[in-house]
């Protein structure tokens, strides 16, 4: 007895480390992804505004070397509200690039500090003035720590399984990670659908509802970060390539191997033996047979 309680243990523990623990919590209610050009308020996807426009005025800017026309760019910038990764890692490039044409070097180096924080592999032209390459180039030798963010899941997960990602900034310099929306799709499907969560030093777990499909599928997700002001800081693969989590389908049993079969007809057989039993022993006969003498 004291072997097979044994026994127990290690096997649950077993199951545990192999990520098959039971899974606590409600499941995420799922929102609507937003658009590109859409963020979410909270409540509802609303507009951006027209940072296309304020992106190419920076630009347009930088090409005149005309420092008034940038200040207004970057003015306009601050005021249009959240901005995407992309238009937000150009605007901290030609931020830097004006400083370091003005020969600001410490406002540039801070532009180019941000830059990297929001795209570590980023380069800058080296067609422009050694004012501007040289700040960059300090900046990026010296390889400051990026913000990181990890998102973990257990592995054997199925199809009939809500999917636990727990999600831990693991870096933050610039303090600038606040909240993050993790998006998600089954394989093979268009729409993305969303799930919005605050960050923090200890794991978030967010609980993905079960896919519940008929055949081996993967989750695909990807997921984007925000500072104070909702502009996006920090990208997480894309849905152009997301990341994969494969699922098992295991289907149900076939009816003759179900124990509730086997129940069932071992019940059946047992009743039909006590009917066969009763029919030769207890039941009356339909006519009666004899011989005998009589006095």
């Amino acid at each position: 007895m004291l072997a097979s309680t044994k026994m127990r243990a290690i096997l649950v523990v077993a199951i545990a480390a192999c990520g098959g623990g039971t899974l606590t919590g409600s499941p995420s209610t799922l929102r609507p992804a937003c658009t590109s050009t859409q963020y979410w308020t909270g409540t509802t996807c609303a507009a951006r505004g027209d940072v296309a426009k304020v992106v190419a005025d920076a630009k347009q800017a930088v090409a005149d070397q005309d420092p008034d026309k940038a200040a207004t760019a970057f003015a306009a910038a601050d005021q249009i509200g959240p901005i995407d990764h992309e238009s937000n890692v150009s605007l901290w490039e030609q931020r830097g690039i004006v400083a370091g044409f003005m020969k600001d070097e410490r406002t540039s180096k801070n532009a180019f500090d941000m830059l990297l924080a929001l795209d570590p592999a980023h380069l800058i032209s080296y067609g422009l003035t050694p004012d501007v390459t040289l700040v960059f180039e300090g900046v990026r030798a010296a390889k400051p720590r990026s913000p990181e963010v990890d998102i973990a899941w257990p592995s054997g997960l199925k199809t009939s399984d809500p999917i636990p990602l727990d999600i831990e900034v693991l870096s933050d310099r610039k303090q600038f990670l606040r909240r993050a929306t993790v998006f998600v799709r089954a394989r093979g499907e268009l729409p993305w659908r969303a799930s919005d969560l605050t960050l923090a030093p200890k794991p978030t777990r967010v609980l993905i509802p079960a896919l519940d499909v008929a055949k081996p599928s993967a989750l695909e997700l990807y997921l984007r970060a925000y500072d104070d002001k909702g502009n996006e800081v920090l990208s997480w693969s894309d849905p152009i390539k997301p990341r994969e989590i494969p699922l098992r389908y295991d289907p149900p049993p076939k009816w003759y191997r179900n124990w509730k079969t086997y129940a069932i007809g071992g019940t059946a057989a047992v009743l039909l033996t006590g009917l066969v039993v009763y029919a030769v022993t207890l039941s009356p006969p339909d006519n009666a047979s004899g011989s005998g003498v009589v006095k």
